[in-house]
């Protein structure tokens, strides 16, 4: 509808409204959770739990609306339709730009309960929307250099405990667990310096997986695998508000995890660790495969190796 405006405009309009509609929505928001703050029973997180992420899912459909108003974005989506509403799903997606979250939220909205995703500890600090995380159970993972861990090698099991908690809540209301596997946003050099084996995606890890796996396995419907394509290029985020995100193409597979995978010791047993990395593996060799198909290039090759053993170190499931 904006089109005819030249794009810093359009990208001023853009983040204006965005701010806008946090801001609308924050309050209400906030207001609940000092409630369910005050009211730490279990019972009462059940009935504020779905409101807050009700005023979520508001917010979210604000940002579709603007995201209307100044995109003339072709959404080319497949598999949605076919997951009930309710449950609880483990999502996985490949990880292009921040506009993914977007993308994601504006797809998911309303079809299946709302995306939580793990998040990098110093976006707590986020004006606002660390606040807005924090008040919708949005967990916060811990980043260590291998020198801090070397030191103090507990500090490794910090996520563990951390995805636990979340989980704990998670398990009271039907929820989506968000992972991006990649544990970063895909970039030629990024893709280069990790020898990664896939042509358009960066090496999962798997520990992350296998924690939500453990503490929430018998609660989770099935895995939900999201591929998120833009054919015209990846958007930066000034990109994405000033409209250049010409076409998406999004699909989405249903997968059963399998039973072991619900119940095994990642971090202590290594031939269920090697089990489970190879699994995810081949989710990313079939995804790398319809990546290729999408774009309408050559498929990758099929003798792809296996996955290097990951490093036993703390979990970054964060975008």
């Amino acid at each position: 509808m904006l089109s005819f405006l030249p794009a810093p405009l359009r990208g001023a309009i853009a983040a204006t409204l965005l701010v806008a509609n946090t801001l609308l929505w924050c309050g209400l928001l906030f207001m609940l959770a000092l409630v369910r703050l005050a009211l730490p029973f279990e019972a009462a997180r059940r009935v504020l739990d779905p409101a807050l992420n009700g005023v979520a899912a508001l917010w979210m459909r604000g940002n579709s609306g603007w995201m209307a108003l100044s995109h003339r974005t072709a959404w080319d989506v497949e598999g949605v339709d076919a997951l009930p509403y309710r449950g609880w799903y483990m999502v996985v997606c490949n990880h292009r730009s921040w506009a993914d979250i977007f993308v994601l939220q504006h797809v998911f909205n309303g079809r299946i309960p709302m995306l939580k995703f793990f998040l990098k500890q110093e976006l707590r600090w986020v004006p606002v929307m660390g606040l807005a995380w924090w008040a919708l159970d949005f967990p916060f993972m811990k980043r260590h250099s291998e020198a801090y861990l070397a030191k103090h090698p507990e500090a490794r099991f910090d996520d563990i405990e951390t995805t636990r908690r979340a989980c704990r809540k998670f398990a009271l209301v039907p929820t989506s667990v968000m992972n991006f596997v990649e544990g970063t946003r895909f970039t030629p050099a990024k893709h280069a310096a990790t020898q990664s084996p896939y042509r358009y995606l960066l090496r999962p890890k798997a520990g992350g997986l296998a924690l939500a796996l453990n503490a929430l396995g018998d609660r989770f419907d099935s895995l939900v695998d999201v591929t998120i394509v833009y054919p015209g290029g990846t958007p930066g985020f000034w990109g994405f508000l000033r409209g250049d995100l010409d076409r998406v193409i999004l699909r989405v597979d249903r997968r059963p995890i399998p039973a072991e995978f619900r119940t095994g010791d990642y971090a202590g047993d290594p031939a269920f660790r090697k089990r489970l990395q190879q699994w995810l593996h081949e989710v990313w060799l079939d995804k790398d495969a319809r990546i290729a198909a999408l774009l309408g290039e050559p498929p990758p090759c099929e003798d792809t190796p296996p996955p290097a053993p990951e490093a036993r170190k703390a979990t970054r499931t964060g975008a």
